[in-house]
């Protein structure tokens, strides 16, 4: 017996000091990413306040939100028909996604990513238990999920609403958080691949999002469809509205199960293994794969086919929410609103699929980003370096991610155009001939950030994880800049905000030429830095 568990606690030998290690590599994406969330809350908390600050007013719009189908869908049920209610219905759904995507993040990251990049192989050679890098990266991500939560919570409190409806919200995002990291603990068992665990994981918590969708818009029996989800447990914390805590007891539950399988799994499993073998490949390769190109689009193409489901989903979602926004914008105030989130002009229907789309270029950027970032990852493995090592150019390989990154996010931007066009036709004067302009209209401010994220790579390449950081400093200038009243010169550092007023006015022609020429620019300045710089570990 006292053996048993002596083997156990050695097991665990070092977690301490690997968290650290984690903490230290992850504390200012950790702490950026709790800022964010505490603006986020804030803001839309404020604002709202501010919109509605007569409660029968309050709840006449959130009677009409409550009635939408798509809203619903989209981002859940009112908790409440007040201000409060209102306030939070959006920092619901993306309070939750967020926890989410930041616990996955942190336990993926050193987990698999760092036994497939071959560095677990140097720790284990020290005095680190078997068990030690998961429990320290599921130690790392609930603590940052619970310290993201907590700043969510205390950031709501300055604008004067109750403390237990704080408190749900910050519940909302550790249930989100809890059961993902369970989630992903158990996914980078199974896949011996970064970008497998990544799909494993990502696909659970889709599937999370489809479900909760499903069960809210159903009646009857389908309704029950929302405690299959975990996200349908994180809204049924009702902040505001209900403020049913106790959910975080079967979050926990659910979690602390998930971390058992994860350990059974891990006992069984090789280090840098999968529990699941990985398939061989076929005996020949494509032609295709014969070029740079064609290699960067065979390792994004899964990528981008999600993201072109997904943006198919959201544009049929918000073209169908088009026939209720006359009587969701029922007051000059919540109009006003609009206009400056969108640059706004022409009628109101206008006005909210310009705030929308501009929303929906983010998330392209996003892509864009994120494509753009895989060639960190080849380079950092060493994948890159095979690759260059044969006729392949610095420049060519560079471009073709480059390529795949900037079409795919243009693609996005189309996708989006036409869903969103098809689905408002029916029943708006809106359609795909007004909307798939006023989505492209937007293409320039997001090859900025692809550039930008060129540049990182190109100067300074252990630091190009900035490009997340850069892309939410526009994100809270365009969400929240002109609602809160800031300068010009601020909102304008963002290159969202040049882009004109479609649909509905006119396309900023100036601003349009010059983010493309910034972008052009930039991102030669990123081709010509990699071209001089050493391959980085």
């Amino acid at each position: 017996m006292t053996s048993s568990a002596g083997a156990g606690l050695t097991s665990f030998a070092g977690t301490g000091a690997l968290l650290r290690l984690a903490w230290r590599r992850d504390r200012w994406v950790i702490t950026t990413a709790a800022l964010l969330m505490a603006a986020t809350a804030y803001a839309s908390m404020a604002a709202t306040l501010d919109l509605y600050s007569d409660p029968a007013q309050a709840a006449a719009g959130a009677k009409v939100m409550a009635d939408n189908p798509s809203l619903t869908a989209l981002y859940g049920p009112l908790p409440s028909l007040t201000s409060e209610g209102i306030g939070v219905l959006k920092t619901i759904m993306m309070g939750s996604l967020f926890s989410a995507f930041l616990a996955f993040a942190i336990v993926r990251r050193h987990t698999r990513t760092e036994e497939e990049e071959g560095r677990f192989e140097l720790v284990a050679g020290g005095v680190v238990g078997r068990r030690a890098p998961l429990a320290a990266a599921v130690g790392l991500a609930l603590l940052a999920v619970v310290g993201t939560a907590a700043l969510s919570s205390l950031s709501l409190l300055p604008t004067g609403v109750d403390l237990t409806g704080s408190l749900a919200l910050g519940a909302v995002e550790v249930v989100a958080g809890l059961v993902m990291t369970g989630i992903t603990a158990v996914a980078v068992q199974l896949t011996s691949t970064t970008r497998g665990a990544g799909g494993i994981a990502i696909a659970a918590l889709g599937l999370a999002f489809a479900l909760r969708a499903m069960a809210d818009t159903s009646t009857g029996r389908g309704q029950d469809l929302v405690n299959a989800s975990f996200l349908g447990w994180a809204e049924q914390v009702s902040p505001f509205g209900a403020n049913r805590l106790w959910w975080l007891v079967p979050a926990a539950v659910l979690t602390a199960l998930l971390l058992v399988v994860a350990d059974v799994l891990l006992q069984r499993r090789d280090l840098g293994a999968g529990l699941w073998a990985a398939r061989p490949g076929p005996a020949r390769a494509a032609a295709s794969l014969g070029s740079p190109l064609g290699l960067a689009w065979r390792l994004q193409r899964g990528s981008l086919l999600g993201w072109t489901l997904g943006y198919a989903v959201l544009g049929l979602v918000v073209g169908s929410i088009a026939s209720s926004v006359n009587q969701i914008v029922d007051s000059p105030g919540i109009e006003e609103m609009f206009r400056k989130m969108s640059g706004g002009q022409g009628s109101i229907l206008d006005v909210f699929f310009g705030a929308e789309l501009r929303f929906m270029s983010v998330g392209a950027a996003a892509y864009g980003i994120s494509t753009t970032l895989r060639l960190r990852s080849e380079e950092g493995s060493g994948r890159g370096e095979v690759v260059l090592a044969t006729r392949v150019s610095r420049w060519q390989w560079l471009a073709s991610h480059a390529v795949v990154a900037a079409a795919g996010s243009v693609w996005l931007l189309t996708v989006v155009g036409v869903a969103a066009g098809l689905a408002a036709g029916s029943a708006t004067s809106s359609g795909i001939a007004q909307l798939l302009p006023a989505a492209l209209a937007t293409a320039p401010a997001v090859l900025v950030c692809v550039a930008l994220t060129v540049l990182l790579f190109g100067l300074l390449p252990r630091w190009s994880a900035l490009a997340w950081g850069l892309l939410t400093l526009f994100v809270l200038l365009g969400e929240f800049g002109a609602l809160l009243s800031l300068p010009s010169w601020a909102l304008g550092l963002s290159p969202f905000d040049h882009l004109g007023s479609l649909p509905g006015g006119e396309a900023n022609a100036a601003g349009l030429v010059w983010l493309t020429a910034l972008a052009a620019l930039v991102g030669a300045v990123g081709f010509t830095a990699f071209r001089r710089r050493d391959l980085a570990a």
